[in-house]
């Protein structure tokens, strides 16, 4: 759906987890493969649950800089002792830790960007580290012109120095970006500070059994897109 008369953008950046990879089927799975002896979905769902106040203690200053690998940890090990794990090696938690470098993307996501990627530059605007965003965009073969990461910022979306950090790297005007995500917060953030924005239905992102209530468009979001593909339809 389209709305509105503005010029398109010259520089997409993509929200990733939930947007462009299936943060919690992917992790369900590797709980199942690793047979843990909790319900997979409960388990990535707690995962994720620690995700947001883990980034605030770090935003309000509790926390000094730390990127999201180590904040992903923090959670693993707190996660682990809620589900009464305790036979993992150090080793094996670590190796736990890194299924955020191998989530699976979504079905349309390979295809969608590199046809996005015919007409505008494409680059991640996420909260992961730069390992990470590397690691899931070899292994998922995700087609970026550029990783970009709070970690490069040394700030966390929604914080106003990410969004507004894309626009002066490629030296454009804040409307010239536009923020493509799956999360409305995160696009109110963007359209705050000037940024086009694109939202992306992902219902299963928080798994089977959690029906997602804010699919609906909303005014204020300039482009609103079943998936990827979708999106480069309406963008022509």
């Amino acid at each position: 759906m389209l709305k509105g008369s503005k010029p398109l953008p010259k520089v997409l950046a993509f929200d990733v987890f939930g947007t462009v990879v299936d943060w919690h089927g992917s992790i369900a799975a590797e709980a199942a493969r690793l047979q843990l002896p909790v319900d997979p979905n409960a388990f990535a769902s707690a995962w994720r649950d620690g995700y947001k106040p883990a980034m605030a203690r770090v935003r309000s200053g509790e926390l000094g800089w730390i990127k999201i690998d180590d904040l992903h940890r923090m959670i693993l090990d707190q996660v682990l002792l809620e589900f009464g794990i305790h036979f993992l090696t150090e080793q094996q938690k670590h190796d736990l830790n890194l299924i955020w470098h191998r989530l699976r993307p979504w079905a349309d996501s390979v295809e969608g960007l590199n046809r996005l990627k015919e007409q505008f530059t494409i680059v991640t605007l996420s909260n992961g580290n730069l390992s990470l965003l590397t690691n899931m965009a070899k292994n998922a073969s995700l087609p970026w012109d550029l990783i970009l990461s709070a970690e490069v910022f040394r700030h966390y979306k929604p914080d106003p120095e990410t969004y507004l950090g894309v626009a002066a790297i490629f030296d454009v005007k804040p409307e010239e970006v536009m923020l493509v995500a799956a999360h409305k917060d995160d696009l109110a953030a963007a359209h705050r500070h000037g940024l086009q924005t694109a939202f992306i239905e992902r219902p299963a992102e928080f798994g089977p059994t959690h029906q997602r209530d804010d699919l609906d468009p909303e005014e204020w979001v300039d482009y609103h897109a079943k998936d990827f593909n979708a999106l480069a339809d309406i963008l022509g």
